[in-house]
């Protein structure tokens, strides 16, 4: 073998010997790294096992068909039967089916993994470095009456690596040939260095070299609590959507049974006018009812449809356009049976629970590992640095290479430090950092305040629609008790057709009010657990950002 072949045989042993030394640094760099945080996949799932939605196609049905009453209890989950002509859902079903199809929320969805690779660049510092090279050279020197001529090859290769302790690690291969001529023979040296450089003040330990990282993992939690009050936002406004659509389709049925009233009332008064029970001047009030019910349903027609595209438009259900769709909601407004708890503990379960909270407390601890890195740029920089190195001299490659390892050895060791007498820079960085850490506390006892005026205010929101439903109720049957009585009176000649008009409005009002408060208070519920935090799990639904984030007793305030 040429000594050619045996300088390139030495380059690839060594080339392959550095990358397992940097393989073996990798895997003590990824137990140095490790934290107490876990990935969390970004899904949003029903928490158990849950059926798809039942699609076939359907027939466009009537409304009359599609407002039977039912049930809550008695409506199945996977009970939607979606078409390009109509579009059966829950509740529930509006909401599993958002949570799938909603365009807002896929967008939403990759924050999380457009975080995540910050993590990955953060980590990249700690990265080994392989490093090879090689040079020519040629020298001529005209000696009179002679020239000679001088050839070398250098060839070098290396691998670097910095550890999160702050310690610089190198180690370098060498090897150089030098051939001249009129025989002369080939002089070659080969040497091996590895050299470690350790950060004694600034830039040591793992607290300060890991900042970034742990900056980008509190980064990646803070996009999943985001995600979280987004996706709790979206399930708040299709269940709030989805009443209001309900309470659209109650009252072009009440509006529609007091039309039918309206015209039996107009048919009884031209009866009465024509045996002559009646004055003709009584015809004007019924007839102007009749024409106040048609314009009622007009408007709550175009209402319906306002909030028939706005459900849409949160659900998205993926075979239908607005154009061609029959939304038909099954589930009727019904109170639930619940007592509410003490106030103060829908404030303590906000305090834990809302994603806003645990995103200002994530910018808390973001701040302190800042202030974390600003201090100890305060210090001087000082390191320490070793290199134990061999040389070997001979007339062939393979002879320099076993002498490396012979009694030709150096070692160096010493100290080198760098100091601003200002340091201007640094000093005014960690005041920053300390003025945002500082901002962020406050920031974050202002929010915290904030949302113990809004759970209490939902609170007192949710108690006065109880309430309401009661009164409204209570309303709504003396009116028709008044109706009845006052239609009695009518019959009989002791009334006219302007006070029958007046308390059959009297009762449509009171009917479609009824139905608001009964709206109104299942709407309060929704806002009320969105406020807390609580929505997510009430409707079974699993996404990242569910545990609570705590602030630690004490601050970090060394970079050690």
């Amino acid at each position: 073998m040429s000594e050619i072949d045996r300088m390139r045989a030495w380059v690839f042993s060594t080339r392959s010997v550095l990358m397992c030394l940097a393989a073996l640094g990798c895997g003590g760099l990824g137990s140095c790294v490790s934290m107490d945080t876990t990935s969390v996949e970004d899904r949003i799932e029903a928490a158990t096992p849950r059926s798809r939605p039942r699609r076939v196609a359907t027939q466009p049905a009537t409304l009359a068909t599609a407002t039977q009453p039912r049930s809550t209890q008695s409506v199945s989950t996977s009970a939607l039967v979606e078409s390009a002509s109509s579009f059966i859902a829950t509740v529930e079903d509006a909401i599993f089916e958002a949570l799938d199809n909603n365009r807002s929320l896929a967008v939403e969805r990759l924050n999380p993994q457009i975080r995540r690779t910050a993590e990955q660049e953060a980590l990249a510092v700690f990265d080994p470095i392989l490093t090879a090279g090689m040079t020519y050279s040629r020298e001529r020197t005209n000696l009179v009456p002679t020239t000679q001529v001088a050839e070398g090859v250098d060839a070098q290769v290396g691998a670097r690596t910095f550890l999160p302790t702050g310690t610089t690690v190198q180690v370098d291969g060498t090897t150089s040939v030098l051939q001249g001529d009129f025989g002369q023979d080939d002089a070659w040296t080969s040497r091996a260095e590895l050299t470690a450089t350790q950060a004694l003040l600034q830039g040591a330990g793992l607290g300060v070299n890991l900042v970034s990282v742990r900056q980008a993992r509190i980064d990646i939690l803070t996009s999943q609590y985001e995600l979280r009050g987004f996706a709790q936002d979206l399930v708040a406004q299709v269940e709030e959507t989805y009443w209001d659509t309900v309470l659209a389709q109650r009252q072009i049925e009440i509006v529609q049974n007091a039309m039918t009233v309206a015209e039996q009332q107009y048919e009884e008064t031209r009866e009465y006018i024509r045996v002559g029970k009646l004055a003709e001047t009584e015809l004007a009030a019924a007839e102007a009812e009749v024409a106040l019910r048609r314009e009622e349903m007009i408007n709550a027609n175009s209402e319906l449809e306002t909030t028939r595209l706005k459900l849409w438009r949160l659900v998205n259900p993926q075979t239908v356009t607005p154009a061609d769709t029959q939304i038909r909601l099954v589930t009727l407004p019904a109170i639930p049976e619940m007592e509410l708890d003490d106030v103060r503990l829908h404030v303590e379960l906000a305090m834990r629970m809302r994603p806003d909270l645990n995103q200002a407390r994530l910018l808390v601890q973001r701040n302190e590992l800042e202030l974390v890195r600003t201090r100890n740029g305060l210090l001087p920089k000082l390191d320490l640095f070793i290199t134990l190195g061999g040389t070997g001299y001979a007339k062939s490659f393979g002879t320099s290479v076993r002498k490396t390892g012979d009694h030709n050895y150096d070692v160096l060791v010493g100290l080198s430090g760098e100091y601003p007498p200002l340091n201007r820079e640094a000093r005014t960085r960690n005041q920053r950092a300390t003025l945002d850490r500082d901002q962020s506390l406050l920031a974050l006892d202002n929010l915290a305040q904030l949302a113990e005026v809004d759970v209490r205010g939902a609170y007192i929101e949710l108690k006065r629609a109880q309430e309401q439903v009661r009164a409204t109720a209570a309303t709504r049957r003396l009116q028709e008790e008044k109706l009845r009585a006052e239609t009695e009176k009518f019959r009989v000649g002791k009334s006219t057709s302007l006070l029958v008009a007046a308390v059959q409005r009297d009762l449509l009002s009171s009917q479609i009010t009824e139905v608001r408060a009964v709206v109104t208070h299942l709407k309060a519920i929704v806002e009320l657990r969105r406020l807390e935090g609580s929505l997510l799990e009430y409707r079974g639904i699993a996404c990242p950002g569910a545990q609570p984030v705590n602030l630690p007793t004490q601050r970090t305030d060394r970079g050690s």
